[in-house]
This record gives C-alpha cells, structure tokens and sequence, in this order.
C-alpha cells in the first residue's frame, strides 16, 4: 500500500473514531469554479451587512494562502440533528444546531485532536484546522471533497445524511489520495424555494442572504427598520424552513454528541419566558450557547419583533 493511501485512510478511520460523520479530501489550491459566482454575490450585495465576507478574497478562492505550500483540504461533517425537537407550540423557534453547546468550542477541540494524532503517527507537517471561523469556503470544498452536493437551497446535502450537519476542515500540506465531487440529487424538487417565507432563495442554487431569517436574527446587529414587516414564522434566532422541507432530511438521524445535548432551560422555556429573560439570565444560560452570538441585546429585538 502506497503512503498517500496508508494516510488517507488513517485520516478518514481516525476521524470516525472522533464522531465525525463523513470524511473527504481534494486538493488544495484555487476553487477557479467558484470565483464568478463569488465575485458576483458580493456585487449584488447579497451579503447584506456581513462585511467580513468581502475582506480576504483571495483566501477565501485559494486554500494555499491559508496553509503556504498546502496540499490537501480535509473536509468532515458533523452531526447536530438532536434527538428530541424542541415543543414549538408554545414558544418561540431557534435552529437545531444552536440547541446545545457552541459547536466552534466542541469541533476545534476535536480537530486539534486529530491533527495531533496524525503528526504523531506521520511525523511533523504543517497544518491548520477551521470551524466556520476563517475565510474559507467550506461547501465548496466539502463539494469538491465528495462530502454531497449544494441544493437549491444552497446548503450542502448528502444522501444518507440530509443536510443537519456542521461542516469542518483540516489544510494539509501532505499529499493525501483525493477524492471526487458527488451528482446532484434535488432533481425537479422546489420544496425549499416554495417554502421560504422571504423569498431569499431567489433562483434555485442561488441566495439573497440578506433576506433570509437567520441573517436578521442573528447576522444583522442594527435595529431593524421599522418598514420592516417580514413574517419571521417565530423563529428568534436562526431558521431551519428550508432544510426541515427538504426531502434529504427524512434520512437526518439524531446525534450521539453528549456536548449538543438540549440545554434544559430550551426545553422549558415558554414565550412567556423567552419575553421576560433579563440580561443576567442570558449570560448565565447562554455563556457556552450558539446564542450567546445574537448577543442579549439582539435576541430581545428578536423577541421584540415577533412578540
């Protein structure tokens, strides 16, 4: 057996044993594919206010300005589907992924992990791990590394798995056996265009982000003008529409991360309760939460709006 071969599939046993889902690599380099479509995304402003997304460009299309001399992109999944939905008839809705621990903390944990495993059994190399932290363009190379497709909605979707997963990477500059992109499985379904309440998904494969719910109630920090009249379908932090009507996800099973485990008090909490929530509250229950990113202030206008 080839080394390429002995390293690869260690990396991808290895991240199994971690409780990632699934394992791809491609290699690292200019995502050429991706730099119109990019370019032109920004110039239609459909990145709202999220101006970081336009700094770093070039490291966003190209890997090797992230990692100098890197070869390959590991790119894993992660499952956050949860075992039990939260009751929604009468309290306000938040994203599966936000219902237990701040996935950055849990993921980079597991990734250095890995990335020490493989240096002590390979011996050193250069490497660094992201979790939606840096500017890198995740779906695209979890795309390319065979992980799934991007769906009209444009999130990434397996067949087996569905859609509720994080997604994670680890650049290499070790020459890894690559694999290949996936086919597209959406076919002639709009389920998701149909059901989104904003119209964000404007043409299939194609998002207005700044229409969708998740940007307002989480990636939009200013007040929300008061021409404001979007039906938020009581969602207070994030949405979930477009991948809860996804077909795919009929296959999304529940995950076995002890750390994604449903804060108790989301299990409670009643509108009532999410209205009267003081700031010290919010700290106390929130301080390792997805949540705790809308900040305080944020999700009370949340609240606010939908209330």
């Amino acid at each position: 057996m080839d080394l390429k071969k002995q390293y690869t599939d260690f990396i991808k046993s290895k991240s199994l044993d971690l409780g990632f889902m699934s394992c791809g690599i491609s290699k690292s380099g200019f995502l050429s594919s991706e730099a119109d479509r990019f370019e032109n995304w920004l110039k239609n402003n459909y990145h709202g206010e999220m101006s970081y997304m336009e700094r770093n460009f070039d490291k966003r299309l190209d890997t090797t300005k992230l990692v100098e001399d890197s070869k390959s992109v590991i790119s894993l999944t992660y499952n956050y589907y949860p075992k039990r939905l939260l009751t929604e008839s009468n309290s306000f809705k938040i994203s599966k992924y936000a219902y237990g621990k701040d996935y950055h903390l849990v993921l980079k944990k597991k990734l250095k992990e890995l990335l020490n495993i493989m240096q002590t059994k390979f011996g050193h190399f250069e490497g660094r791990v992201f979790v939606d932290s840096a500017p890198i363009l995740e779906r695209a190379w979890a795309k390319k590394s065979g992980l799934g497709w991007i769906g009209k909605n444009t999130n990434l979707i397996n067949k087996k798995s569905g859609s509720f997963f994080f997604l994670a990477e680890i650049i290499v500059d070790l020459e890894l056996e690559y694999d290949n992109p996936t086919t597209d499985h959406c076919g002639s379904c709009t389920a998701c265009i149909d059901a989104c309440p904003t119209d964000a998904i404007y043409e299939p494969y194609k998002l207005d982000a700044s229409k969708c719910i998740s940007y307002y109630t989480i990636e939009l920090k200013d007040s929300f003008s008061s021409e404001l009249s979007i039906d938020f379908k009581d969602w207070i932090f994030g949405c979930d529409i477009c991948q809860d009507v996804c077909p795919w996800n009929k296959f999304s099973k529940g995950n076995n991360e002890i750390l994604f485990t449903t804060l108790p008090e989301l299990s409670k909490f009643k509108k009532s309760d999410w209205i009267d929530l003081t700031e010290e509250t919010f700290k106390k229950i929130f301080k390792d939460s997805p949540i705790k990113r809308s900040k305080f202030k944020g999700l009370k206008r949340n609240i606010n709006y939908v209330s």
